[in-house]
């Protein structure tokens, strides 16, 4: 395992990150731990969570693995979605901010979180507003880095402004959506990051299943989250979706590789990427994650997968430029 700044901070972190949002759902605490202590075995120091996961469970799992160890690992929680039935229970706001993160703190057992992903835009609250409050909880000891999710380019160059004028914790790590069937990262986040001298973890490495053999048949009589979990459906939906899931199948099968091993290989040969966060419902799928730091992609296979699913344009939509 090969360590990594994050970012400008200076935090060394693991060339993969764990995704908790299997504790307490597909995996319970049992096989939850037994995936957190492979990854510690294999190297990994890095580990992404979020409030909302399981409403909470997964930080309070974390915390709990974490107790004897905390100051050996990364951590991270995120704000913004609801976890509540009150009107301020959700959001940007600093009271939500505010609330939120004390109460991640006590699930996670430890008096501080590495990173702080602000998990949605929200264009209700004021970014001077969101950001005054997590520089008060940076100040306090309590954050030590700012990281967002899910925002657009624009949106994470107006914050670092709004920052730097009120000398404000900037943003330091993006968290991306980005895989081999959805690419966008690559037009403006991924070029503005490495701009910015920001950290880069990006999620969803195997597209929610496609890109793990489950779909190679398409999706007609399949189980899993691409056809029973209406968000996944409407986002990896369709016949476009459905043929990436069928050849890069077959492109694996041919060059002898896993499907989620190659995925996950895949985002690491991105020079701007930190690291890809990787998620699994048991050790053995963990397992075909943890080969991809064993895997180097020559230029032939990179030009395969292309053709499978091609690069978008570039933002001025001039693909003479790419």
């Amino acid at each position: 395992m090969k360590y990594k700044s994050l970012g400008r901070t200076g935090i060394k972190v693991s060339e993969l990150c764990f995704g908790t949002m299997s504790f307490g759902g597909r995996a319970d605490k049992n096989e939850s731990e037994k995936m957190y202590n492979m990854c510690r075995e294999a190297g990994i120091n890095f580990f992404d969570c979020a409030d909302v996961y399981q409403e909470g469970i997964a930080e309070s799992y974390l915390g709990a693995f974490i107790a004897q160890e905390r100051d050996k690992v990364v951590i991270t929680t995120k704000t913004y979605g609801a976890m509540g039935d009150d009107v301020n229970e959700k959001g940007l706001n600093a009271k939500h901010i505010r609330l939120g993160v004390e109460a991640s703190l006590k699930r996670l057992n430890t008096d501080y979180v590495d990173v702080l992903f602000l998990h949605h835009f929200d264009a209700t609250v004021g970014e001077e507003e969101t950001l005054r409050a997590v520089d008060r909880l940076v100040r306090e000891g309590k954050v030590l880095t700012l990281g967002v999710s899910n925002f657009a380019a624009y949106q994470v160059e107006r914050m670092l402004h709004i920052s730097s004028l009120h000398q404000f914790t900037p943003i330091s790590v993006i968290q991306p959506m980005f895989n081999i069937a959805k690419r966008m990262a690559e037009v403006e986040l991924l070029p503005m990051a490495e701009s910015e001298g920001l950290g880069v973890i990006t999620y969803s490495p195997l597209g929610g299943g496609l890109l793990t053999g489950r779909y190679k048949n398409g999706y007609a009589n399949a189980s899993g989250r691409l056809v029973e979990n209406q968000n996944y459906n409407k986002r990896y939906g369709g016949q476009f979706y459905e043929q990436i899931a069928r050849e890069y199948s077959t492109l694996c099968s041919k060059w002898g590789l896993h499907e989620a091993t190659l995925a996950v290989a895949w985002i690491m040969a991105h020079k701007q990427v930190t690291a890809p966060i990787i998620g699994a419902a048991n050790t053995e799928h963990l397992k075909q994650s943890l080969q991809a730091t064993s895997i180097t992609i020559d230029p032939e296979l990179m030009k395969a997968i292309d053709a499978i699913s091609p690069p978008p344009p570039p933002a001025t939509d001039r693909s003479e430029e790419q």
